[in-house]
């Protein structure tokens, strides 16, 4: 019934304030938030109203008389004086753009409402002949005879005044209840608008981030795949040769390590993509997804330098190996190189590789030494 009767003409959003009733100085905050602010017309009785709801009390319910005047005092605050509330209303705005809106709204609002008011008492003076009689004058009283039936006339006549006044008391009662219901339930509406709003543009930036993610995540998979196979390929190439043992101890070891953080990475994707968070959380992940992929490209530097050390000190040890074969072999020769043998260093002091890999001896020792005999016998 108050839909009908009542609709809102204009709404705005504002932070409500009082005067303080003791001081008439100092402001007094209403909320805590910006609130909405309605005008609202009653096209029964012709009135308008601003009306402000806070959670379920109505803040402000001011009728707009013609003699009311809105005044800016700063470029986004503007009051105005309510005589039957008994108070002054004082308004905070976001921009200097809102309080002129609102400001030209209460002057249209306060001439609608000096118009309304101009042509309901022409109707009523045009109804009611009665009413244009003024204070000075003083009506007869009617002669009312005591046994008469004037009497009960009378008295029937200002039972019913009362019965309808009654009525008319009720009735707006219910009708400014129903108005403060409907500008809640309005309030409420936009506010969960407002909050709907922000959760879908907060979701919409989760998803967006989430994919970022997943795609910077598959190519680390990839990078990490591919330094995979060139371990297995090292390992494979140094598998026949004895004197890597240590070295491939050591290519076991980043593989496993390898192997350990694809693990890693893999229970992090299925982390990311089961988890649902909200606006808040997904900034926090990303800060922790951003920096745990820093630490991976570091990680990825480190395996890539121990790779190239390991291989640098494969092909060094393969060449001292292949040296001190032609060695031993131009030794095993005859009395003609016994002068070559003497030159020769101890095998045990040939530099070794950076992880403490020792070369074989030679494997004729036997015959060096009758080798260096016989050239002192000759």
């Amino acid at each position: 019934m108050s839909t009908t009767r009542e609709q809102p003409i204009f709404s705005t959003r504002a932070h409500v304030f009082q005067i303080d009733p003791a001081t008439k100085r100092n402001w007094i905050p209403a909320s805590k938030h910006a609130l909405t602010v309605s005008y609202f017309y009653d096209a029964t009785r012709n009135v308008y109203r601003i009306i402000s709801v806070g959670g379920t009390k109505a803040i402000i319910n001011s009728t707009i008389t013609p003699n009311m005047t809105f005044t800016k005092t700063s470029q986004k605050f503007g009051q105005w004086a309510d005589s039957r509330a008994n108070t002054v209303y004082g308004l905070g705005f976001a921009s200097e753009q809102h309080l002129s809106q609102f400001a030209e709204k209460f002057q249209e609002v306060k001439e609608a409402a000096r118009l309304a008011r101009e042509k309901s008492q022409d109707k009523t003076e045009l109804t009611n002949p009665a009413l244009n009689i003024t204070s000075h004058q003083v009506l007869p009283s009617p002669i009312i005879s005591s046994n008469g039936p004037g009497e009960d006339k009378l008295f029937r006549s200002q039972s019913a005044d009362v019965e309808i006044t009654t009525e008319k008391e009720r009735l707006k009662k219910m009708l400014s209840e129903g108005s403060v219901s409907e500008v809640q339930w309005e309030a409420e509406f936009f506010s969960l608008q407002d909050n709907n709003n922000k959760l879908v543009a907060a979701l919409h930036e989760a998803n967006a981030n989430v994919d970022q993610w997943k795609k910077q995540l598959a190519a680390y998979q990839e990078e990490t795949e591919t330094l995979r196979q060139r371990v297995a390929e090292l390992e494979s190439q140094g598998a026949h040769d004895s004197s890597s043992e240590n070295n491939k101890e050591d290519l076991s070891q980043t593989l496993e390590e390898l192997e350990l953080l694809i693990k890693t990475k893999d229970e992090e994707i299925q982390m990311l993509k089961s988890q649902k968070c909200s606006r808040w959380e997904v900034e926090g992940e990303r800060e922790e997804t951003l920096q745990k992929l820093q630490e991976l490209e570091t990680r990825n530097a480190e395996l890539e330098r121990r790779l190239h050390l390991a291989e640098q000190t494969l092909a060094e040890t393969l060449a001292e190996r292949e040296k001190m074969q032609t060695l031993t072999t131009s030794c095993l020769t005859g009395s003609s190189n016994a002068g070559h043998c003497q030159e020769l260093p101890d095998v045990a002091e040939v530099p070794t590789a950076d992880k403490g890999a020792c070369l074989p001896t030679c494997p004729f020792p036997g015959s060096i030494t009758s080798s260096r005999g016989e050239g002192t016998a000759g």
